[in-house]
């Protein structure tokens, strides 16, 4: 689902954690991952895949963070993998999370949970409700005070995002989404950001079809022919021209999010993107979006790495519900906390789906690859819905990072 969704509900199922127990102050870092380590393979349905029914409460009393996908055998050492340099990556959060807020609040907000970075919205389906994107790039002196105003918090604006579909098939959309990337690329330019976030977008079908066609197999044959013209005729089109766009104003990483939907949304699509397109194309890498399609987060990191194609990171889990991913298969998504009953998956806050130890390994993996950019906390939660959510997220985050960095 969108990046933009956000839940209202309020969450009663993983609602009973006291303020006491959300203070990182009170819960040992150690003693977090010991007790979060632990395997949920055995529960699962397919490798890979936690279950929320086989959660348990750890010692602390944190609902939904007593399990991992990842097992002490499953590790980073044990699968081979060398440790580069140990770079602290900068921890932040996508703001549309915060629209109730002013910018100043959010400001608050954020310097409470220590935050370093932040991934700005600019556009698109985000929207920019913290960004006056016309204003800034009419007047210079006003996007470097804007820019200047998280400074002062001691957070780092790292990323521009304009989430949209320049492709659509309905010109108005398709224009507008244009020129959103092209307003946030100026944008870009003058604050000295060096990356921007979007999707790939999807076309119509046909040139007489009026909605866009996401087409992930290539039979019967009008599909492949479809698919086909798809990518010949609009899509490495259009971003051979943005990505000389964003070249030309010195922007050189434009992270793609490989999200259902669009024509990007698994590595190999990016990587065919970007073949055809340059080094302009990158990863937004929301694992989120690969954990039901059965990537193993790792070897994604991996092999996006050797490349230097990830320019981004959303931080979101995932949660499997293995007796419905048995009966109705992974593609039976749901975002709505009703709908959860016969869900087969739904996105969590970082470590509800999957546990610590599977999160402290992908953030070595980051480490071990020379990531350079954040890691983004978005959250989607509709259990865990909002600001609780991504207090949660910064909580896993900032313990397993610290694990790394003492290790």
């Amino acid at each position: 689902m969108p990046p933009f969704m956000r839940f209202k509900i309020c969450g009663a199922a993983e609602g009973t954690l006291k303020d006491s127990e959300r203070n990182e102050s009170n819960i040992d870092r150690r003693r977090f991952l010991s007790a979060t380590g632990g395997g949920l393979l055995a529960a699962a349905a397919m490798p890979g895949i936690a279950s929320a029914a086989s959660r348990e409460i750890g010692p602390m009393g944190m609902p939904g963070m007593g399990g991992a996908s990842m097992s002490a055998e499953g590790s980073t050492a044990a699968r081979g993998q060398t440790s580069g340099a140990k770079k602290k990556i900068p921890i932040g959060v996508f703001d549309p999370v915060y629209d109730n807020l002013s910018l100043d609040q959010m400001l608050d907000v954020m310097s409470a949970l220590g935050m370093e970075a932040v991934e700005v919205g600019t556009g698109g389906y985000p929207n920019n409700p913290h960004c006056p994107l016309d204003e800034l790039i009419a007047d210079k002196s006003k996007a470097k005070a804007w820019q200047k105003r998280f400074e002062d918090k001691g957070i780092r604006v790292l990323t521009l995002s304009c989430h949209g579909n320049a492709v659509h098939p309905d010109k108005a959309h398709a224009a507008k989404d244009a020129e959103s990337f092209k307003k946030t690329v100026q944008l870009a330019q003058i604050l000295d950001v060096k990356t921007i976030v979007t999707f790939s977008g999807c076309p119509a079908g046909t040139p007489t079809d009026s909605q866009p066609n996401w087409i992930t197999y290539r039979w019967p044959p009008e599909y492949g022919q479809m698919l086909d013209w798809q990518w010949k005729e609009k899509v490495i089109p259009y971003w051979k021209e943005a990505a000389k766009f964003a070249r030309d104003h010195g922007i050189r990483r434009i992270a793609l999010e490989m999200h259902p939907n669009f024509v990007v949304y698994n590595p190999r699509t990016l990587l065919k993107l970007r073949e055809a397109v340059g080094e302009e194309i990158g990863a937004n890498n929301d694992l989120s979006h690969l954990f039901w399609q059965g990537c193993d987060p790792v070897e994604v990191i991996r092999l996006l790495g050797k490349q230097g194609a990830i320019y981004h990171a959303h931080m979101k889990d995932t949660v499997f519900f293995p007796e419905n991913v048995a009966k109705y298969g992974v593609l039976n998504f749901a975002s709505e906390k009703a709908d959860l009953a016969e869900a087969s998956e739904t996105f969590r806050a970082v470590g509800y789906g999957h546990g610590a130890g599977q999160w402290k390994a992908i953030v070595q993996a980051y480490m071990d690859i020379g990531y350079d950019g954040m890691l983004s906390i978005e959250n989607e939660d509709p259990i865990l819905p909002g600001a609780v959510g991504v207090e949660r997220a910064m909580y896993v985050l900032k313990n397993v990072r610290t694990e790394i960095l003492a290790g």
